[in-house]
């Protein structure tokens, strides 16, 4: 017999019996809840993902938390993730989403040992785009409050935190460029080379995405479409940067790699560019890179985050420090300046990713689920 903490009474009782049961505040957990389900591998979000109205709302096992998601973070990577590129051995229908917060409105009798109905929690696990989510507790994130600047440090600030830390090599006095600056990760790696008392290069694609890199610290914000990025580089850093955290792929990871220092790193966090091809890859010019690295004894290796979950958590809780005592700034981007408005839905997802494959936003993109209406928070 499987058992259930409750919400709003902590009564155990045997799952077959909560088919519907009342949330934290006093109002029903609905039988049937809307999500967003993968229902055709593609890297076309729209074309690979169906808004699923009437399914079932699930029930947590026992180490298991039920969340009632608040907020859920849009990445690059959904595309990916919809492509089935992660897992190529993976069938449709699959739920879409990766990362939410939102409260704890039921849990498992194990889980209920360090977790309390109506706590908050940011996680990151398959089936974020959904009213509710049935979270392992053991990933579960406790976090102070349903704030969406929370979210943005769960992906997006532990992919620059843990890789720079790795990877990075940073002391004072190196130069470092970040491209796609002003997005969810990049404005990460902006602060946290500031922190680390580095030059910080960052490019971006417009002047007011310039103006957030500077009230952040970014000492030479480049926005491509107005400067080139390649002359740039070569007349104001004729010894090269050091480290580069890149993100974009294609030709601006050619320039990257073009404006190594001797002796310097580049770290790729993705490859936004290629993101919506069939293959998922922007073309480079490979057959060169050998000798452009011989040449200048330096190094390029990727980060997948996926690869560091023993250290997430410790990140994860030093970011949620830095942000408490004021030493972070997490920019979120709700989509205020979109033609259509603010993401407030799950229908807003597909929005949001059209906003983000649009260069649109400045920091992390962040779709809010508002409470029902019997709910009362």
């Amino acid at each position: 017999m499987q058992r259930l903490a409750l919400a709003g009474t902590r009564a155990i009782v045997d799952m077959s019996y909560a088919r519907h049961f009342l949330d934290f505040q006093g109002s029903a957990i609905p039988s049937a809840m809307q999500k967003l389900v993968v229902t055709r591998l593609s890297p076309n979000f729209r074309e690979a993902v169906t808004l699923r109205r009437d399914c079932p709302v699930p029930l947590p096992g026992d180490g298991d938390l039920l969340v009632r998601n608040r907020f859920v973070g849009v990445n690059a990577s959904d595309i990916n993730y919809s492509a089935g590129r992660y897992d190529p051995s993976v069938k449709t229908p699959f739920d879409a989403g990766f990362e939410g917060m939102g409260e704890v409105v039921a849990l498992g009798l194990s889980a209920s040992a360090a977790y309390t109905v109506g706590q908050a929690v940011a996680y990151m696990a398959p089936g974020s785009f959904a009213e509710y989510t049935v979270v392992p507790a053991r990933v579960a994130i406790p976090v102070p409050a349903l704030k969406p600047e929370y979210l943005t440090l769960l992906v997006s600030g532990t992919t620059a935190y843990l890789s720079l830390k790795a990877l990075g090599g940073l002391s004072e006095g190196k130069t470092v460029l970040v491209t796609a600056a002003a997005g969810g990760t990049g404005q990460f790696a902006v602060q946290l080379a500031k922190k680390a008392k580095c030059h910080v290069i960052g490019t971006c694609s417009s002047a007011e995405k310039c103006a957030f890199l500077k009230s952040v610290g970014c000492d030479r914000p480049i926005n491509y479409n107005a400067e080139h990025v390649g002359a740039v580089l070569r007349q104001e850093y004729p010894q090269g940067v050091d480290v580069v955290y890149e993100s974009v792929g294609g030709a601006m990871f050619d320039l990257a790699v073009d404006a190594l220092a001797t002796r310097g790193r580049l770290m790729v966090i993705g490859f936004v560019s290629g993101y919506q091809t069939p293959t998922g890859l922007s073309p480079v010019k490979a057959g060169t890179l050998p000798a452009k690295l011989l040449k200048k004894s330096a190094s390029i290796q990727g980060f997948f985050l996926n690869h560091y979950l023993p250290e997430f958590r410790g990140a994860m809780d030093h970011l949620l420090q830095m942000y408490a005592g004021g030493e972070l700034v997490c920019e979120v981007d709700t989509g205020g300046l979109s033609a259509e408005g603010r993401f407030t839905n799950l229908e807003s997802v597909f929005r949001a990713v059209d906003y983000m494959y649009m260069r649109k936003n400045t920091g992390k993109i962040v779709v809010e689920l508002p409470p029902s209406v019997n709910s009362k928070l």
